[in-house]
């Protein structure tokens, strides 16, 4: 597997986690964006990284780096969102050295292109990349480590393939309500069942759930595919609103130079 190396570090104030990962969840109302901070706090380096973050959000996201004492060292997202424009370029602007993270499958730039299969490391800690397209041909979730050493019960950042109850609409972005369900049933729902799932976004107040609770409760995936399809078929939602604004800001994904060459060299 590739690795990206990359340290950061915190504590957390929940006994769901190790002693040495710092979580945060946080919240943008406009688009009802969650953006997910972790550091490695046993770390000396305290480094850090922030998932999915929002430009509206980047200066309450900075302090709150800052007020911990972490060091910044990626801004990663899920996938292309068509909802609102990624923190990811205002972050690089403002703290020199953090790498934009996204995958190779949503062809847009970034720093880093990633795979399924890859791991980011922050300090002794590590996330592994699992491929879930379905939403958009892109997407990705991010897993904590399957190890000893690793925050434990596993947490699942899913961006918008599975949230709570529900899970990403699948008719725009090279969607796919058939991809979606192999996703989410072959990457996501055999991690083990107390998995925490921390989604992209949420619209009724929910925070987070497990894989355990939506391979029971969730209204759209514990149906048979066939079902699923035609959920998702007669869904009859708005377009979205920011999606002409949104999606080619978010293809470049944060990338300042757009001459420079992405990172592909995680190991495998």
């Amino acid at each position: 597997m590739r690795n990206h190396t990359a340290s950061f570090s915190s504590s957390s104030s929940s006994s769901w986690y190790s002693n040495k990962l710092l979580f945060r969840q946080l919240f943008e109302k406009e688009s009802s964006t969650y953006t997910y901070l972790l550091a490695d706090v046993d770390h000396p380096d305290k480094p850090a990284l922030l998932i999915d973050p929002v430009d509206r959000t980047v200066d309450r996201d900075l302090t709150l780096v800052k007020e911990l004492g972490l060091k910044l060292i990626y801004a990663m997202n899920t996938h292309v969102h068509a909802d609102h424009i990624t923190g990811t370029g205002l972050v690089k602007t403002r703290v020199p050295g953090v790498k934009s993270i996204i995958s190779k499958a949503s062809k847009s730039k970034a720093d880093v292109l990633i795979e399924a299969g890859d791991k980011i490391h922050f300090g002794d800690l590590f996330l592994e990349v699992r491929a879930t397209p379905g939403h958009t041909l892109g997407c990705v979730t991010y897993v904590t480590g399957d190890a000893p050493d690793q925050p434990q019960p596993r947490m699942a950042f899913t961006g918008d393939a599975l949230l709570i109850r529900g899970c990403g609409r699948t008719d725009f972005q090279g969607g796919s309500s058939q991809q979606l369900y192999q996703s989410v049933h072959s990457q996501i729902f055999t991690l083990p069942k107390e998995t925490l799932l921390y989604p992209a976004h949420d619209y009724k107040g929910f925070t987070v759930s497990t894989v355990g609770e939506e391979m029971l409760y969730n209204p759209r995936l514990t149906k048979d595919e066939e079902e699923f399809k035609s959920i998702m078929a007669n869904l009859n939602l708005p377009y979205p609103k920011m999606i002409d604004i949104a999606v080619p800001a978010n293809m470049v994904c944060g990338l300042q130079d757009p001459s420079a060459k992405p990172d592909e060299a995680l190991s495998k």
